[in-house]
């Protein structure tokens, strides 16, 4: 039975096996960064505090984030596939609920803004001059990748 609702998912949901390697690599990386160290593929993370939409569990997101105005980071809702990652959705459900951890500092309360238009561009812009690797995942998907504005409360 569990089989076939596997087989039943949406294209470009990831089975079990992949969800299960997932949380492993995030709880490991949630720990780096609670221990002072936040850098992954050269770019720097934080962990993304947020409270599950339909199970009111809190769920942490190690993401890789750029730099913006004054204290505020940008991250980008791109999760490799044709819909956006749970966190963002947890993020835009209760935005008043959601933090950051830098590395070796405790959480912070943040206002999360979903950028658009030309605000929008010149974040992305931005974002991909850190790392190109953005412009080549946005190319090969459907849908247009959310840029977030976290802004500490």
């Amino acid at each position: 039975m569990a089989r076939r609702q596997e087989q039943g998912r949406a294209p470009g949901t990831p089975g079990r096996f992949s969800r299960w390697i997932q949380r492993g690599a995030n709880a490991r990386m949630a720990r780096k960064v609670r221990g002072g160290r936040g850098s992954f593929m050269g770019m720097d993370v934080l962990v993304l505090n947020t409270v599950g939409r339909l199970s009111g569990r809190r769920v942490e997101t190690p993401l890789a984030w750029f730099a913006d105005d004054g204290d505020a980071r940008l991250v980008v809702a791109s999760g490799g596939g044709s819909r956006h990652p749970d966190w963002h959705a947890n993020l835009m459900a209760r935005p008043e609920e959601a933090s950051i951890e830098l590395p070796g500092r405790g959480a912070v309360p943040v206002t999360p803004r979903r950028l658009e238009g030309a605000e929008r561009e010149r974040a992305w812009e931005r974002v991909t001059a850190a790392q190109p690797r953005y412009a080549k995942y946005q190319a090969k998907s459907d849908r247009e990748y959310p840029v977030i504005r976290l802004s500490p409360r």
